[in-house]
Parts: C-alpha cells; structure tokens; sequence
C-alpha cells in the first residue's frame, strides 16, 4: 500500500484527531501510524473476508505494467529527468463524498479503517488518470502516543461542519514559555505487533505486509508557535519582543530535533524513497536516498524532509529568515534531500530557499504563489511543485474548458521546468465525484500535449 493510502486510514476510522497536524491529516489516506488511547476489538471472520476480496482487487491493480511505467517516470522526475509533467490528485476533505463510509460494509472500527484505505486505492484506479502508483503494499503503522509540549491550546470549534475554529494559546509570557517540555515518544510494542500480526494473517500471500508510520508531516515549526502564542502575537512578537520569538524558535527546534532523534534510535523510522507521500505532494521515488553508507537502519540522512512556513505569510524575506528559516534548516539539514512549502507564496522567499535549505530538491508553487517568477528562480535545478487552484472542482460551478486553459498557462509558463501538477485541498466537490475524473482526465492530456 502506497503511503497516500495509509494516511486517510486513520483519519477515516477517526483516530489521531488532535489539532496539531490538521494539514497532515489533510494529505494521502490516512496516517500510518496510530496513536494510543482505542482498544481493537476481536476482528471476525466476515470482515476478514471482505478485507481479503478487495485486497485481491488492489493485487490485480498493482500487477499492471502501467504501475511500473508510472514508477519509472517518477525516477525520472525526482532525479530532475523528466519525460512530461506528472500530475497528481489528492481529493483530501471531499473523499467524504467520493467514498462516504456508508459504503463500508466490515463492522470492526480497525476493520472498516483498513478497508475504506483499499476502496480508495480502488476508486483511484478506476476514476483518476493520474501518475499515482498503485502497489501490492499494505502497511501497518506503531501504535504509539506522543507527550507534546507540556502545553497546549484550548479549541472554540463552530457547529458548521468541517467549519472554522479558533484557539486559546497557553504562552502568555515569557514565564510560560519556560513550562514547555521537550516532547517524547511511547511506542506500544506489543499492540503494535497484534495488529502487525492481524495483518499478515489477512494479507499474506495477497499483498506484502509493511510495518511503517509516518510520524510527522512538516518540521515547519512556525506553526507549532502560532497555536502556542496565537498567530497575531507571534507577529506583534516579531516586532516589539524578537527575543522572546528567538528563545521559543530555538526551544522548539531543539525539542523537535530531539524528537526526531528519538524516533531515529528507536529505530522505528522507514524510508520514503519509493511509493511514499513526500512534502505537500509528489512521490519520494528516487535512487539517491538512502545515503551510501545505509546499514538497514533508518536514519533521517536516509530520508525526504519537509518544511513549510504557511503562518509567517506576510512578513518579510528577512524577517522570514532570521525567525523562520534558520531555524528549520537546524532540522532539515539532517535529511538526506527537503521538500519546501504548501499553500504559501514562496516566490521573495526563493532566493534564501536556494540558498540556505541543504538538499533542497521539491518546492511548491501554490494558487498564491507568483508563476513566473517561480518559474524564473527553479528553473531545470528544482521540482516545480505547481498546486492549482482547488477552485478548479470546489467551486459552485464546473468549467473544463477554463480548467484546460488554466493548466496551459501554467505549462507555458514554466516551460524548461521539472513541473508536477497537483490537486489538493479540495474540501468538497458539491457531492459531483465526476468532476475529478474530468480534472485528471484534462490534466494528463495537457501534460501529454506538453512533453510532445
């Protein structure tokens, strides 16, 4: 199973809910790994048995010699050799109308997540023209619990449904900002290995059973901040207290690196050089990682990083780099290549990018990013990362023929770029699933059109 699988999984099944990583959970399937606190019931027979019948589906799928040819462009494309632009389709919040879990006939809670994560690789395969591979993986993630920062911020949610909310920061003072605690992991070895069991018992001889988790989404720290301090603070902070920013930054990048290197010497980090959700987007297939002198253990030299910076929207390139940048790249230089960015504009940032993000290799160019200059500043040496509007499926009408001109634009623009083009942050398609079969199905013929 492919990492955009696993990572709706959990958030289906309505695990790992917390409000530190809504933007993660936002990304592939599910999370793989699964956070203590839900006992599993006894799985029976009739849920084993449907489980097993799609899994032969997804089986058949990933046989197909298009699956390799997908994965052979991909190489490619990472090692910035590319042969079209790739495109990519994440339906993220509206797979609540592609895929309601009123479909979902296994009654065990860890059941039903498992199989809502096959039908979505089913749907993929049999709606979407897109380069995302379908594999004969299915992984199963460390039960684990993670004690955070000793803090954290109180949530006023609205009634709406996948509506707005707001939050009541814990940092009133520099005083409070000395109650924060370094956060640590707590791996459930034996639940852990009970599921993993359950695992091969359904899967073996159909798919290949992976013990893997992503544990993290972005190292981006600012926003591990904004929900500390409360976003309009930490820019007054900028300003009138740029000490106190500097002493929570670098307690923060501490604390993560920290972290990090827990996961690294428990050794429960996998690599995501394959089939594995990398970044805001696009697929970690590349020969460049691990790093030469990997022994079997996973370390973060071996491994895709990943920083963005969507809450210092707004501030300035210096300031951007004296409170944000240098303190990611503390973390990101222990990664074998980076990723860089999400739904912010990066275009005056690229400058300090390039320069300073070690093995910089992806960088998102969002519906708020300047094309040109984007495309002016990557060039061939960088993965052009372009996220078109979501507008083109959420929004209350549907227009190929603008779509079509849209992603030509875009193609033109960044001609002589290494361009992937990815849908994402599509929260509802107005209950009309086809429209991201017409998005794919438009996106590939101009990827097409383009390389030839």
């Amino acid at each position: 199973m492919s990492d955009f699988a696993d990572k709706i999984l959990r958030l289906k099944s309505g695990e790992g809910n917390d409000d530190k990583g809504d933007k993660r959970r936002a990304n592939r399937y599910t999370w793989t790994g699964t956070p203590q606190g839900k006992e599993v019931a006894e799985m029976h027979g009739r849920d084993k048995q449907i489980l097993r019948d799609l899994a032969k589906k997804v089986a058949e799928i990933a046989s197909d010699e298009k699956q390799e040819e997908k994965r052979q462009l991909w190489y490619a494309h990472n090692s910035l050799k590319p042969v079209r632009p790739m495109v990519l389709c994440f339906p993220e919040g509206a797979w609540d109308e592609l895929l309601p879990q009123s479909v979902l006939e296994c009654q065990d809670p860890l059941a039903r997540s498992w199989e809502w994560s096959l039908r979505a690789k089913i749907y993929i395969a049999e709606h979407f023209c897109t380069d995302e591979v379908i594999d004969n993986t299915f992984s199963v993630g460390y039960v684990y619990s993670d004690t955070g920062w000793g803090r954290a911020p109180s949530y006023i949610r609205s009634d709406t449904h996948k509506g707005a909310y707001k939050w009541e920061p814990p940092i009133k003072s520099y005083e409070d900002l000395q109650t924060l605690r370094y956060p640590e992991v707590h791996i459930d070895f034996q639940e852990t290995e009970r599921r993993l069991s359950l695992a091969h018992e359904i899967f073996d001889g159909i798919l290949e059973v992976q013990l893997r988790t992503s544990f993290w989404w972005s190292m981006g720290l600012i926003r591990e901040l904004a929900l500390l301090r409360g976003l309009d603070q930490i820019m007054i902070d900028m300003c009138e207290a740029p000490e106190f920013v500097h002493s929570a930054m670098n307690f923060l990048a501490e604390g993560r690196l920290r972290w990090l290197k827990q996961l690294e010497e428990l050794g429960v980090l996998s690599l995501n050089n394959g089939n594995h959700y990398v970044g805001s987007g696009g697929f970690g297939f590349t020969n460049e990682l691990p790093a030469p002198d990997f022994n079997g253990k996973v370390r973060l030299k071996d491994m895709w990083g990943f920083a963005e910076a969507q809450e210092a929207v707004g501030i300035s390139p210096m300031m951007f780099d004296e409170f944000v940048l240098s303190y990611q790249v503390k973390i990101l230089e222990h990664f074998g290549l980076n990723c860089y960015g999400c739904c912010e504009p990066v275009h005056n940032w690229l400058d300090l990018l390039i320069a300073k993000v070690p093995g910089l290799r992806r960088v998102s160019v969002s519906p708020w990013c300047d094309r040109k200059v984007a495309a002016e500043k990557l060039g061939d040496k960088f993965i052009y990362s372009w996220k078109p509007h979501p507008i083109c499926v959420s929004g209350t009408t549907f227009d190929p023929d603008w779509i079509r001109r849209y992603i030509r634009e875009t193609l033109e623009i960044a001609k002589g770029c290494v361009v992937e083009i990815i849908l994402k942050d599509t929260h509802t398609c107005h209950n009309q699933p086809w429209r991201f079969d017409v998005w794919t199905k438009i996106a590939m013929e101009e990827a097409e059109r383009f390389a030839n």
